[in-house]
């Protein structure tokens, strides 16, 4: 027996709209699940802060640092001229220049850590600047030279003359301070510097001449021969060792300043000092530094 299906349209129609009602309910709450793009429902996000390259590099600092420093120390003529001086008004100096027994000594350098502290006022004219500055250096460096010199020589009256000279040179620069002009260039928190003035440094210094002499002759009234008698006056020292002599000098240099903030800053720097004769010594410093400063 065969069953027959019969269509009903109002049941599907019926089925249909309950279909739609039940997405159209679901639809809002799935939305929700999903990520809205959200760049174009808010305001242009804020600018990211913008670093302030610009530096007021004007007023009072003041820092410290160190370096390293190649101190060369150029002894003089002031040995000859003391060996002259040690035989003076004797035979024996007068026909010998006792100076050109001296032998020219040779330059010495002594190398090292220095520190220093240096303080200064900027003005500033747009990106020029000009400024004075001061600073002090912790030092030590030193040399010291020692000789000996012996000769037999026989003077127009017959008389056979033995002497010898022992010779000493040396100093030690203790310690130096400059006065000096800067000159700078800002770039924002970068300022390029050259730097020239004056120094003053303290010395011990030692220059000395031990001198003897004996002599060998016929007696001109006795006729009697005078064997290795020493001379009336040796043996003696000319010269001295002296402490906390000045000398004068100047300097030039150059570096760079780096702005970390409005009140500190960090600098390199290259500076050259050569001092004029001290007790016969001339002095040249080369010194490469680094240091901190607070501006005020």
């Amino acid at each position: 027996m065969r069953t027959r299906q019969t269509h009903r349209p109002g049941r599907s129609l019926a089925l249909a709209a309950l279909a739609a009602c039940t997405l159209g309910a679901l639809s809002p709450a799935q939305a929700a699940d999903y990520p809205v793009l959200r760049g174009s429902q808010i305001d242009d996000a804020p600018p990211a802060p913008e670093f302030d390259s610009r530096m007021n590099w004007s007023g009072f600092y003041v820092g410290g640092g160190a370096g390293v420093s190649s101190t060369k120390f150029e002894p003089g003529n002031g040995l000859q001229n003391l060996a002259n001086f040690a035989y003076r008004n004797t035979i024996l100096g007068n026909e010998v220049n006792m100076g050109s027994l001296v032998s020219n000594l040779p330059s010495k350098t002594d190398s090292g850590s220095t520190f220093f502290g240096f303080a200064g006022y900027n003005f500033t004219f747009g990106d020029v600047i000009l400024g004075l500055e001061a600073d002090y250096t912790k030092s030590g460096h030193q040399y010291l030279i020692s000789d000996f010199i012996g000769r037999r020589l026989t003077t127009s009256d017959g008389t056979v003359n033995d002497f010898t000279m022992t010779t000493r040179q040396g100093a030690e620069l203790k310690d130096y301070a400059t006065a000096r002009i800067r000159m700078g260039w800002a770039y924002g928190r970068i300022m390029p510097f050259a730097t020239i003035g004056g120094a003053v440094g303290r010395f011990d210094t030692t220059s000395t001449i031990d001198a003897t002499w004996r002599f060998t002759r016929i007696n001109p009234v006795s006729g009697a021969l005078e064997n290795n008698v020493v001379a009336a006056g040796y043996p003696l020292r000319v010269g001295e060792t002296k402490r906390n002599v000045y000398g004068f000098g100047l300097t030039a240099g150059g570096g760079i300043d780096m702005a970390l903030t409005e009140n500190l800053f960090l600098r390199a720097e290259y500076q050259i000092i050569r001092f004029a004769d001290v007790e016969g010594t001339t002095t040249t410093i080369n010194t490469g530094r680094v240091a901190a400063a607070l501006k005020f």
